[in-house]
């Protein structure tokens, strides 16, 4: 009798993982490359930008114990360039890396304003004014130009403040609108403590500027301020 024996399915052990195989300081990188930035966390993004941690601690624990300080990345892009020279681990090369992805973004943000109308792209306005003014810890005033298609020339601060107020001049918004050629303009300021409703002297400076202006054919689109979550606009609001 010949007895044909069933085969037999081996298991093999399945081989280890690259990803975990790799030393936690380029685990991050290469989950990148194999999953797309997507896939990383907070931390493994940050560490890939710092590369290096510290002496007996890796570059993850070190991202970690950033965005714990700051709150997130909005709380550490937020935060004056001076105030990260405060924590250990983070030398000259690591905050310009951090600074310079904050630059990119506000860049990329205007490249995207000034292709087409701002108010077809709400959200990157919001997203560009909070990058602009979520770090300002004294109150300012700014003026966003815009040309006939209501594509953004330049945003530019023509007024600093202390943390409760700023002096505006609207002779010198009207100067500067003249100066660029600007067909419209959104007026934008910041309240550092973080509550966008507009004042009394909010409204009445937003209707001086509607008419000094309107003395030079620019018209006032809206008035955005700045603070604590998503921008406040007068327009929406009725106060324009």
């Amino acid at each position: 009798m010949t007895v044909v024996a069933a085969p037999i399915a081996l298991s093999q052990p399945s081989a280890p993982s690259v990803i975990a195989s790799l030393p936690p300081e380029a685990r991050p990188r290469e989950k990148l490359l194999a999953r797309g930035a997507t896939a990383l966390s907070d931390a493994e993004l940050l560490a890939i930008l710092l590369r290096t941690g510290l002496p007996g601690s890796p570059v993850l624990s070190l991202a970690r114990d950033v965005l714990d300080r700051y709150g997130g990345f909005r709380g550490l892009l937020r935060d004056p360039a001076p105030s990260l020279t405060e924590v250990k681990g983070l030398g000259p090369a690591k905050r310009s890396a951090l600074l310079a992805v904050l630059e990119i973004a506000r860049r990329t943000f205007r490249e995207t304003l000034s292709d087409g109308p701002v108010f077809e792209s709400s959200e990157a306005v919001y997203d560009y004014l909070r990058l602009e003014f979520d770090d300002k810890r004294a109150e300012c005033f700014a003026v966003m130009f815009l040309d006939t298609q209501h594509r953004l020339i330049a945003l530019e601060t023509l007024f600093y403040g202390t943390l409760s107020h700023t002096i505006v001049f609207p002779r010198d918004v009207v100067k500067q609108a003249v100066l660029m050629d600007a067909a419209a303009v959104i007026l934008v300021h910041n309240h550092p403590s973080g509550r966008t409703v507009p004042s009394p002297q909010d409204v009445q400076l937003t209707r001086a500027m509607i008419e000094s202006l309107a003395l030079v054919d620019v018209k006032v689109l809206d008035h955005f301020i700045v603070g604590a979550g998503q921008p406040a606009s007068m327009s929406e609001l009725g106060l324009m």
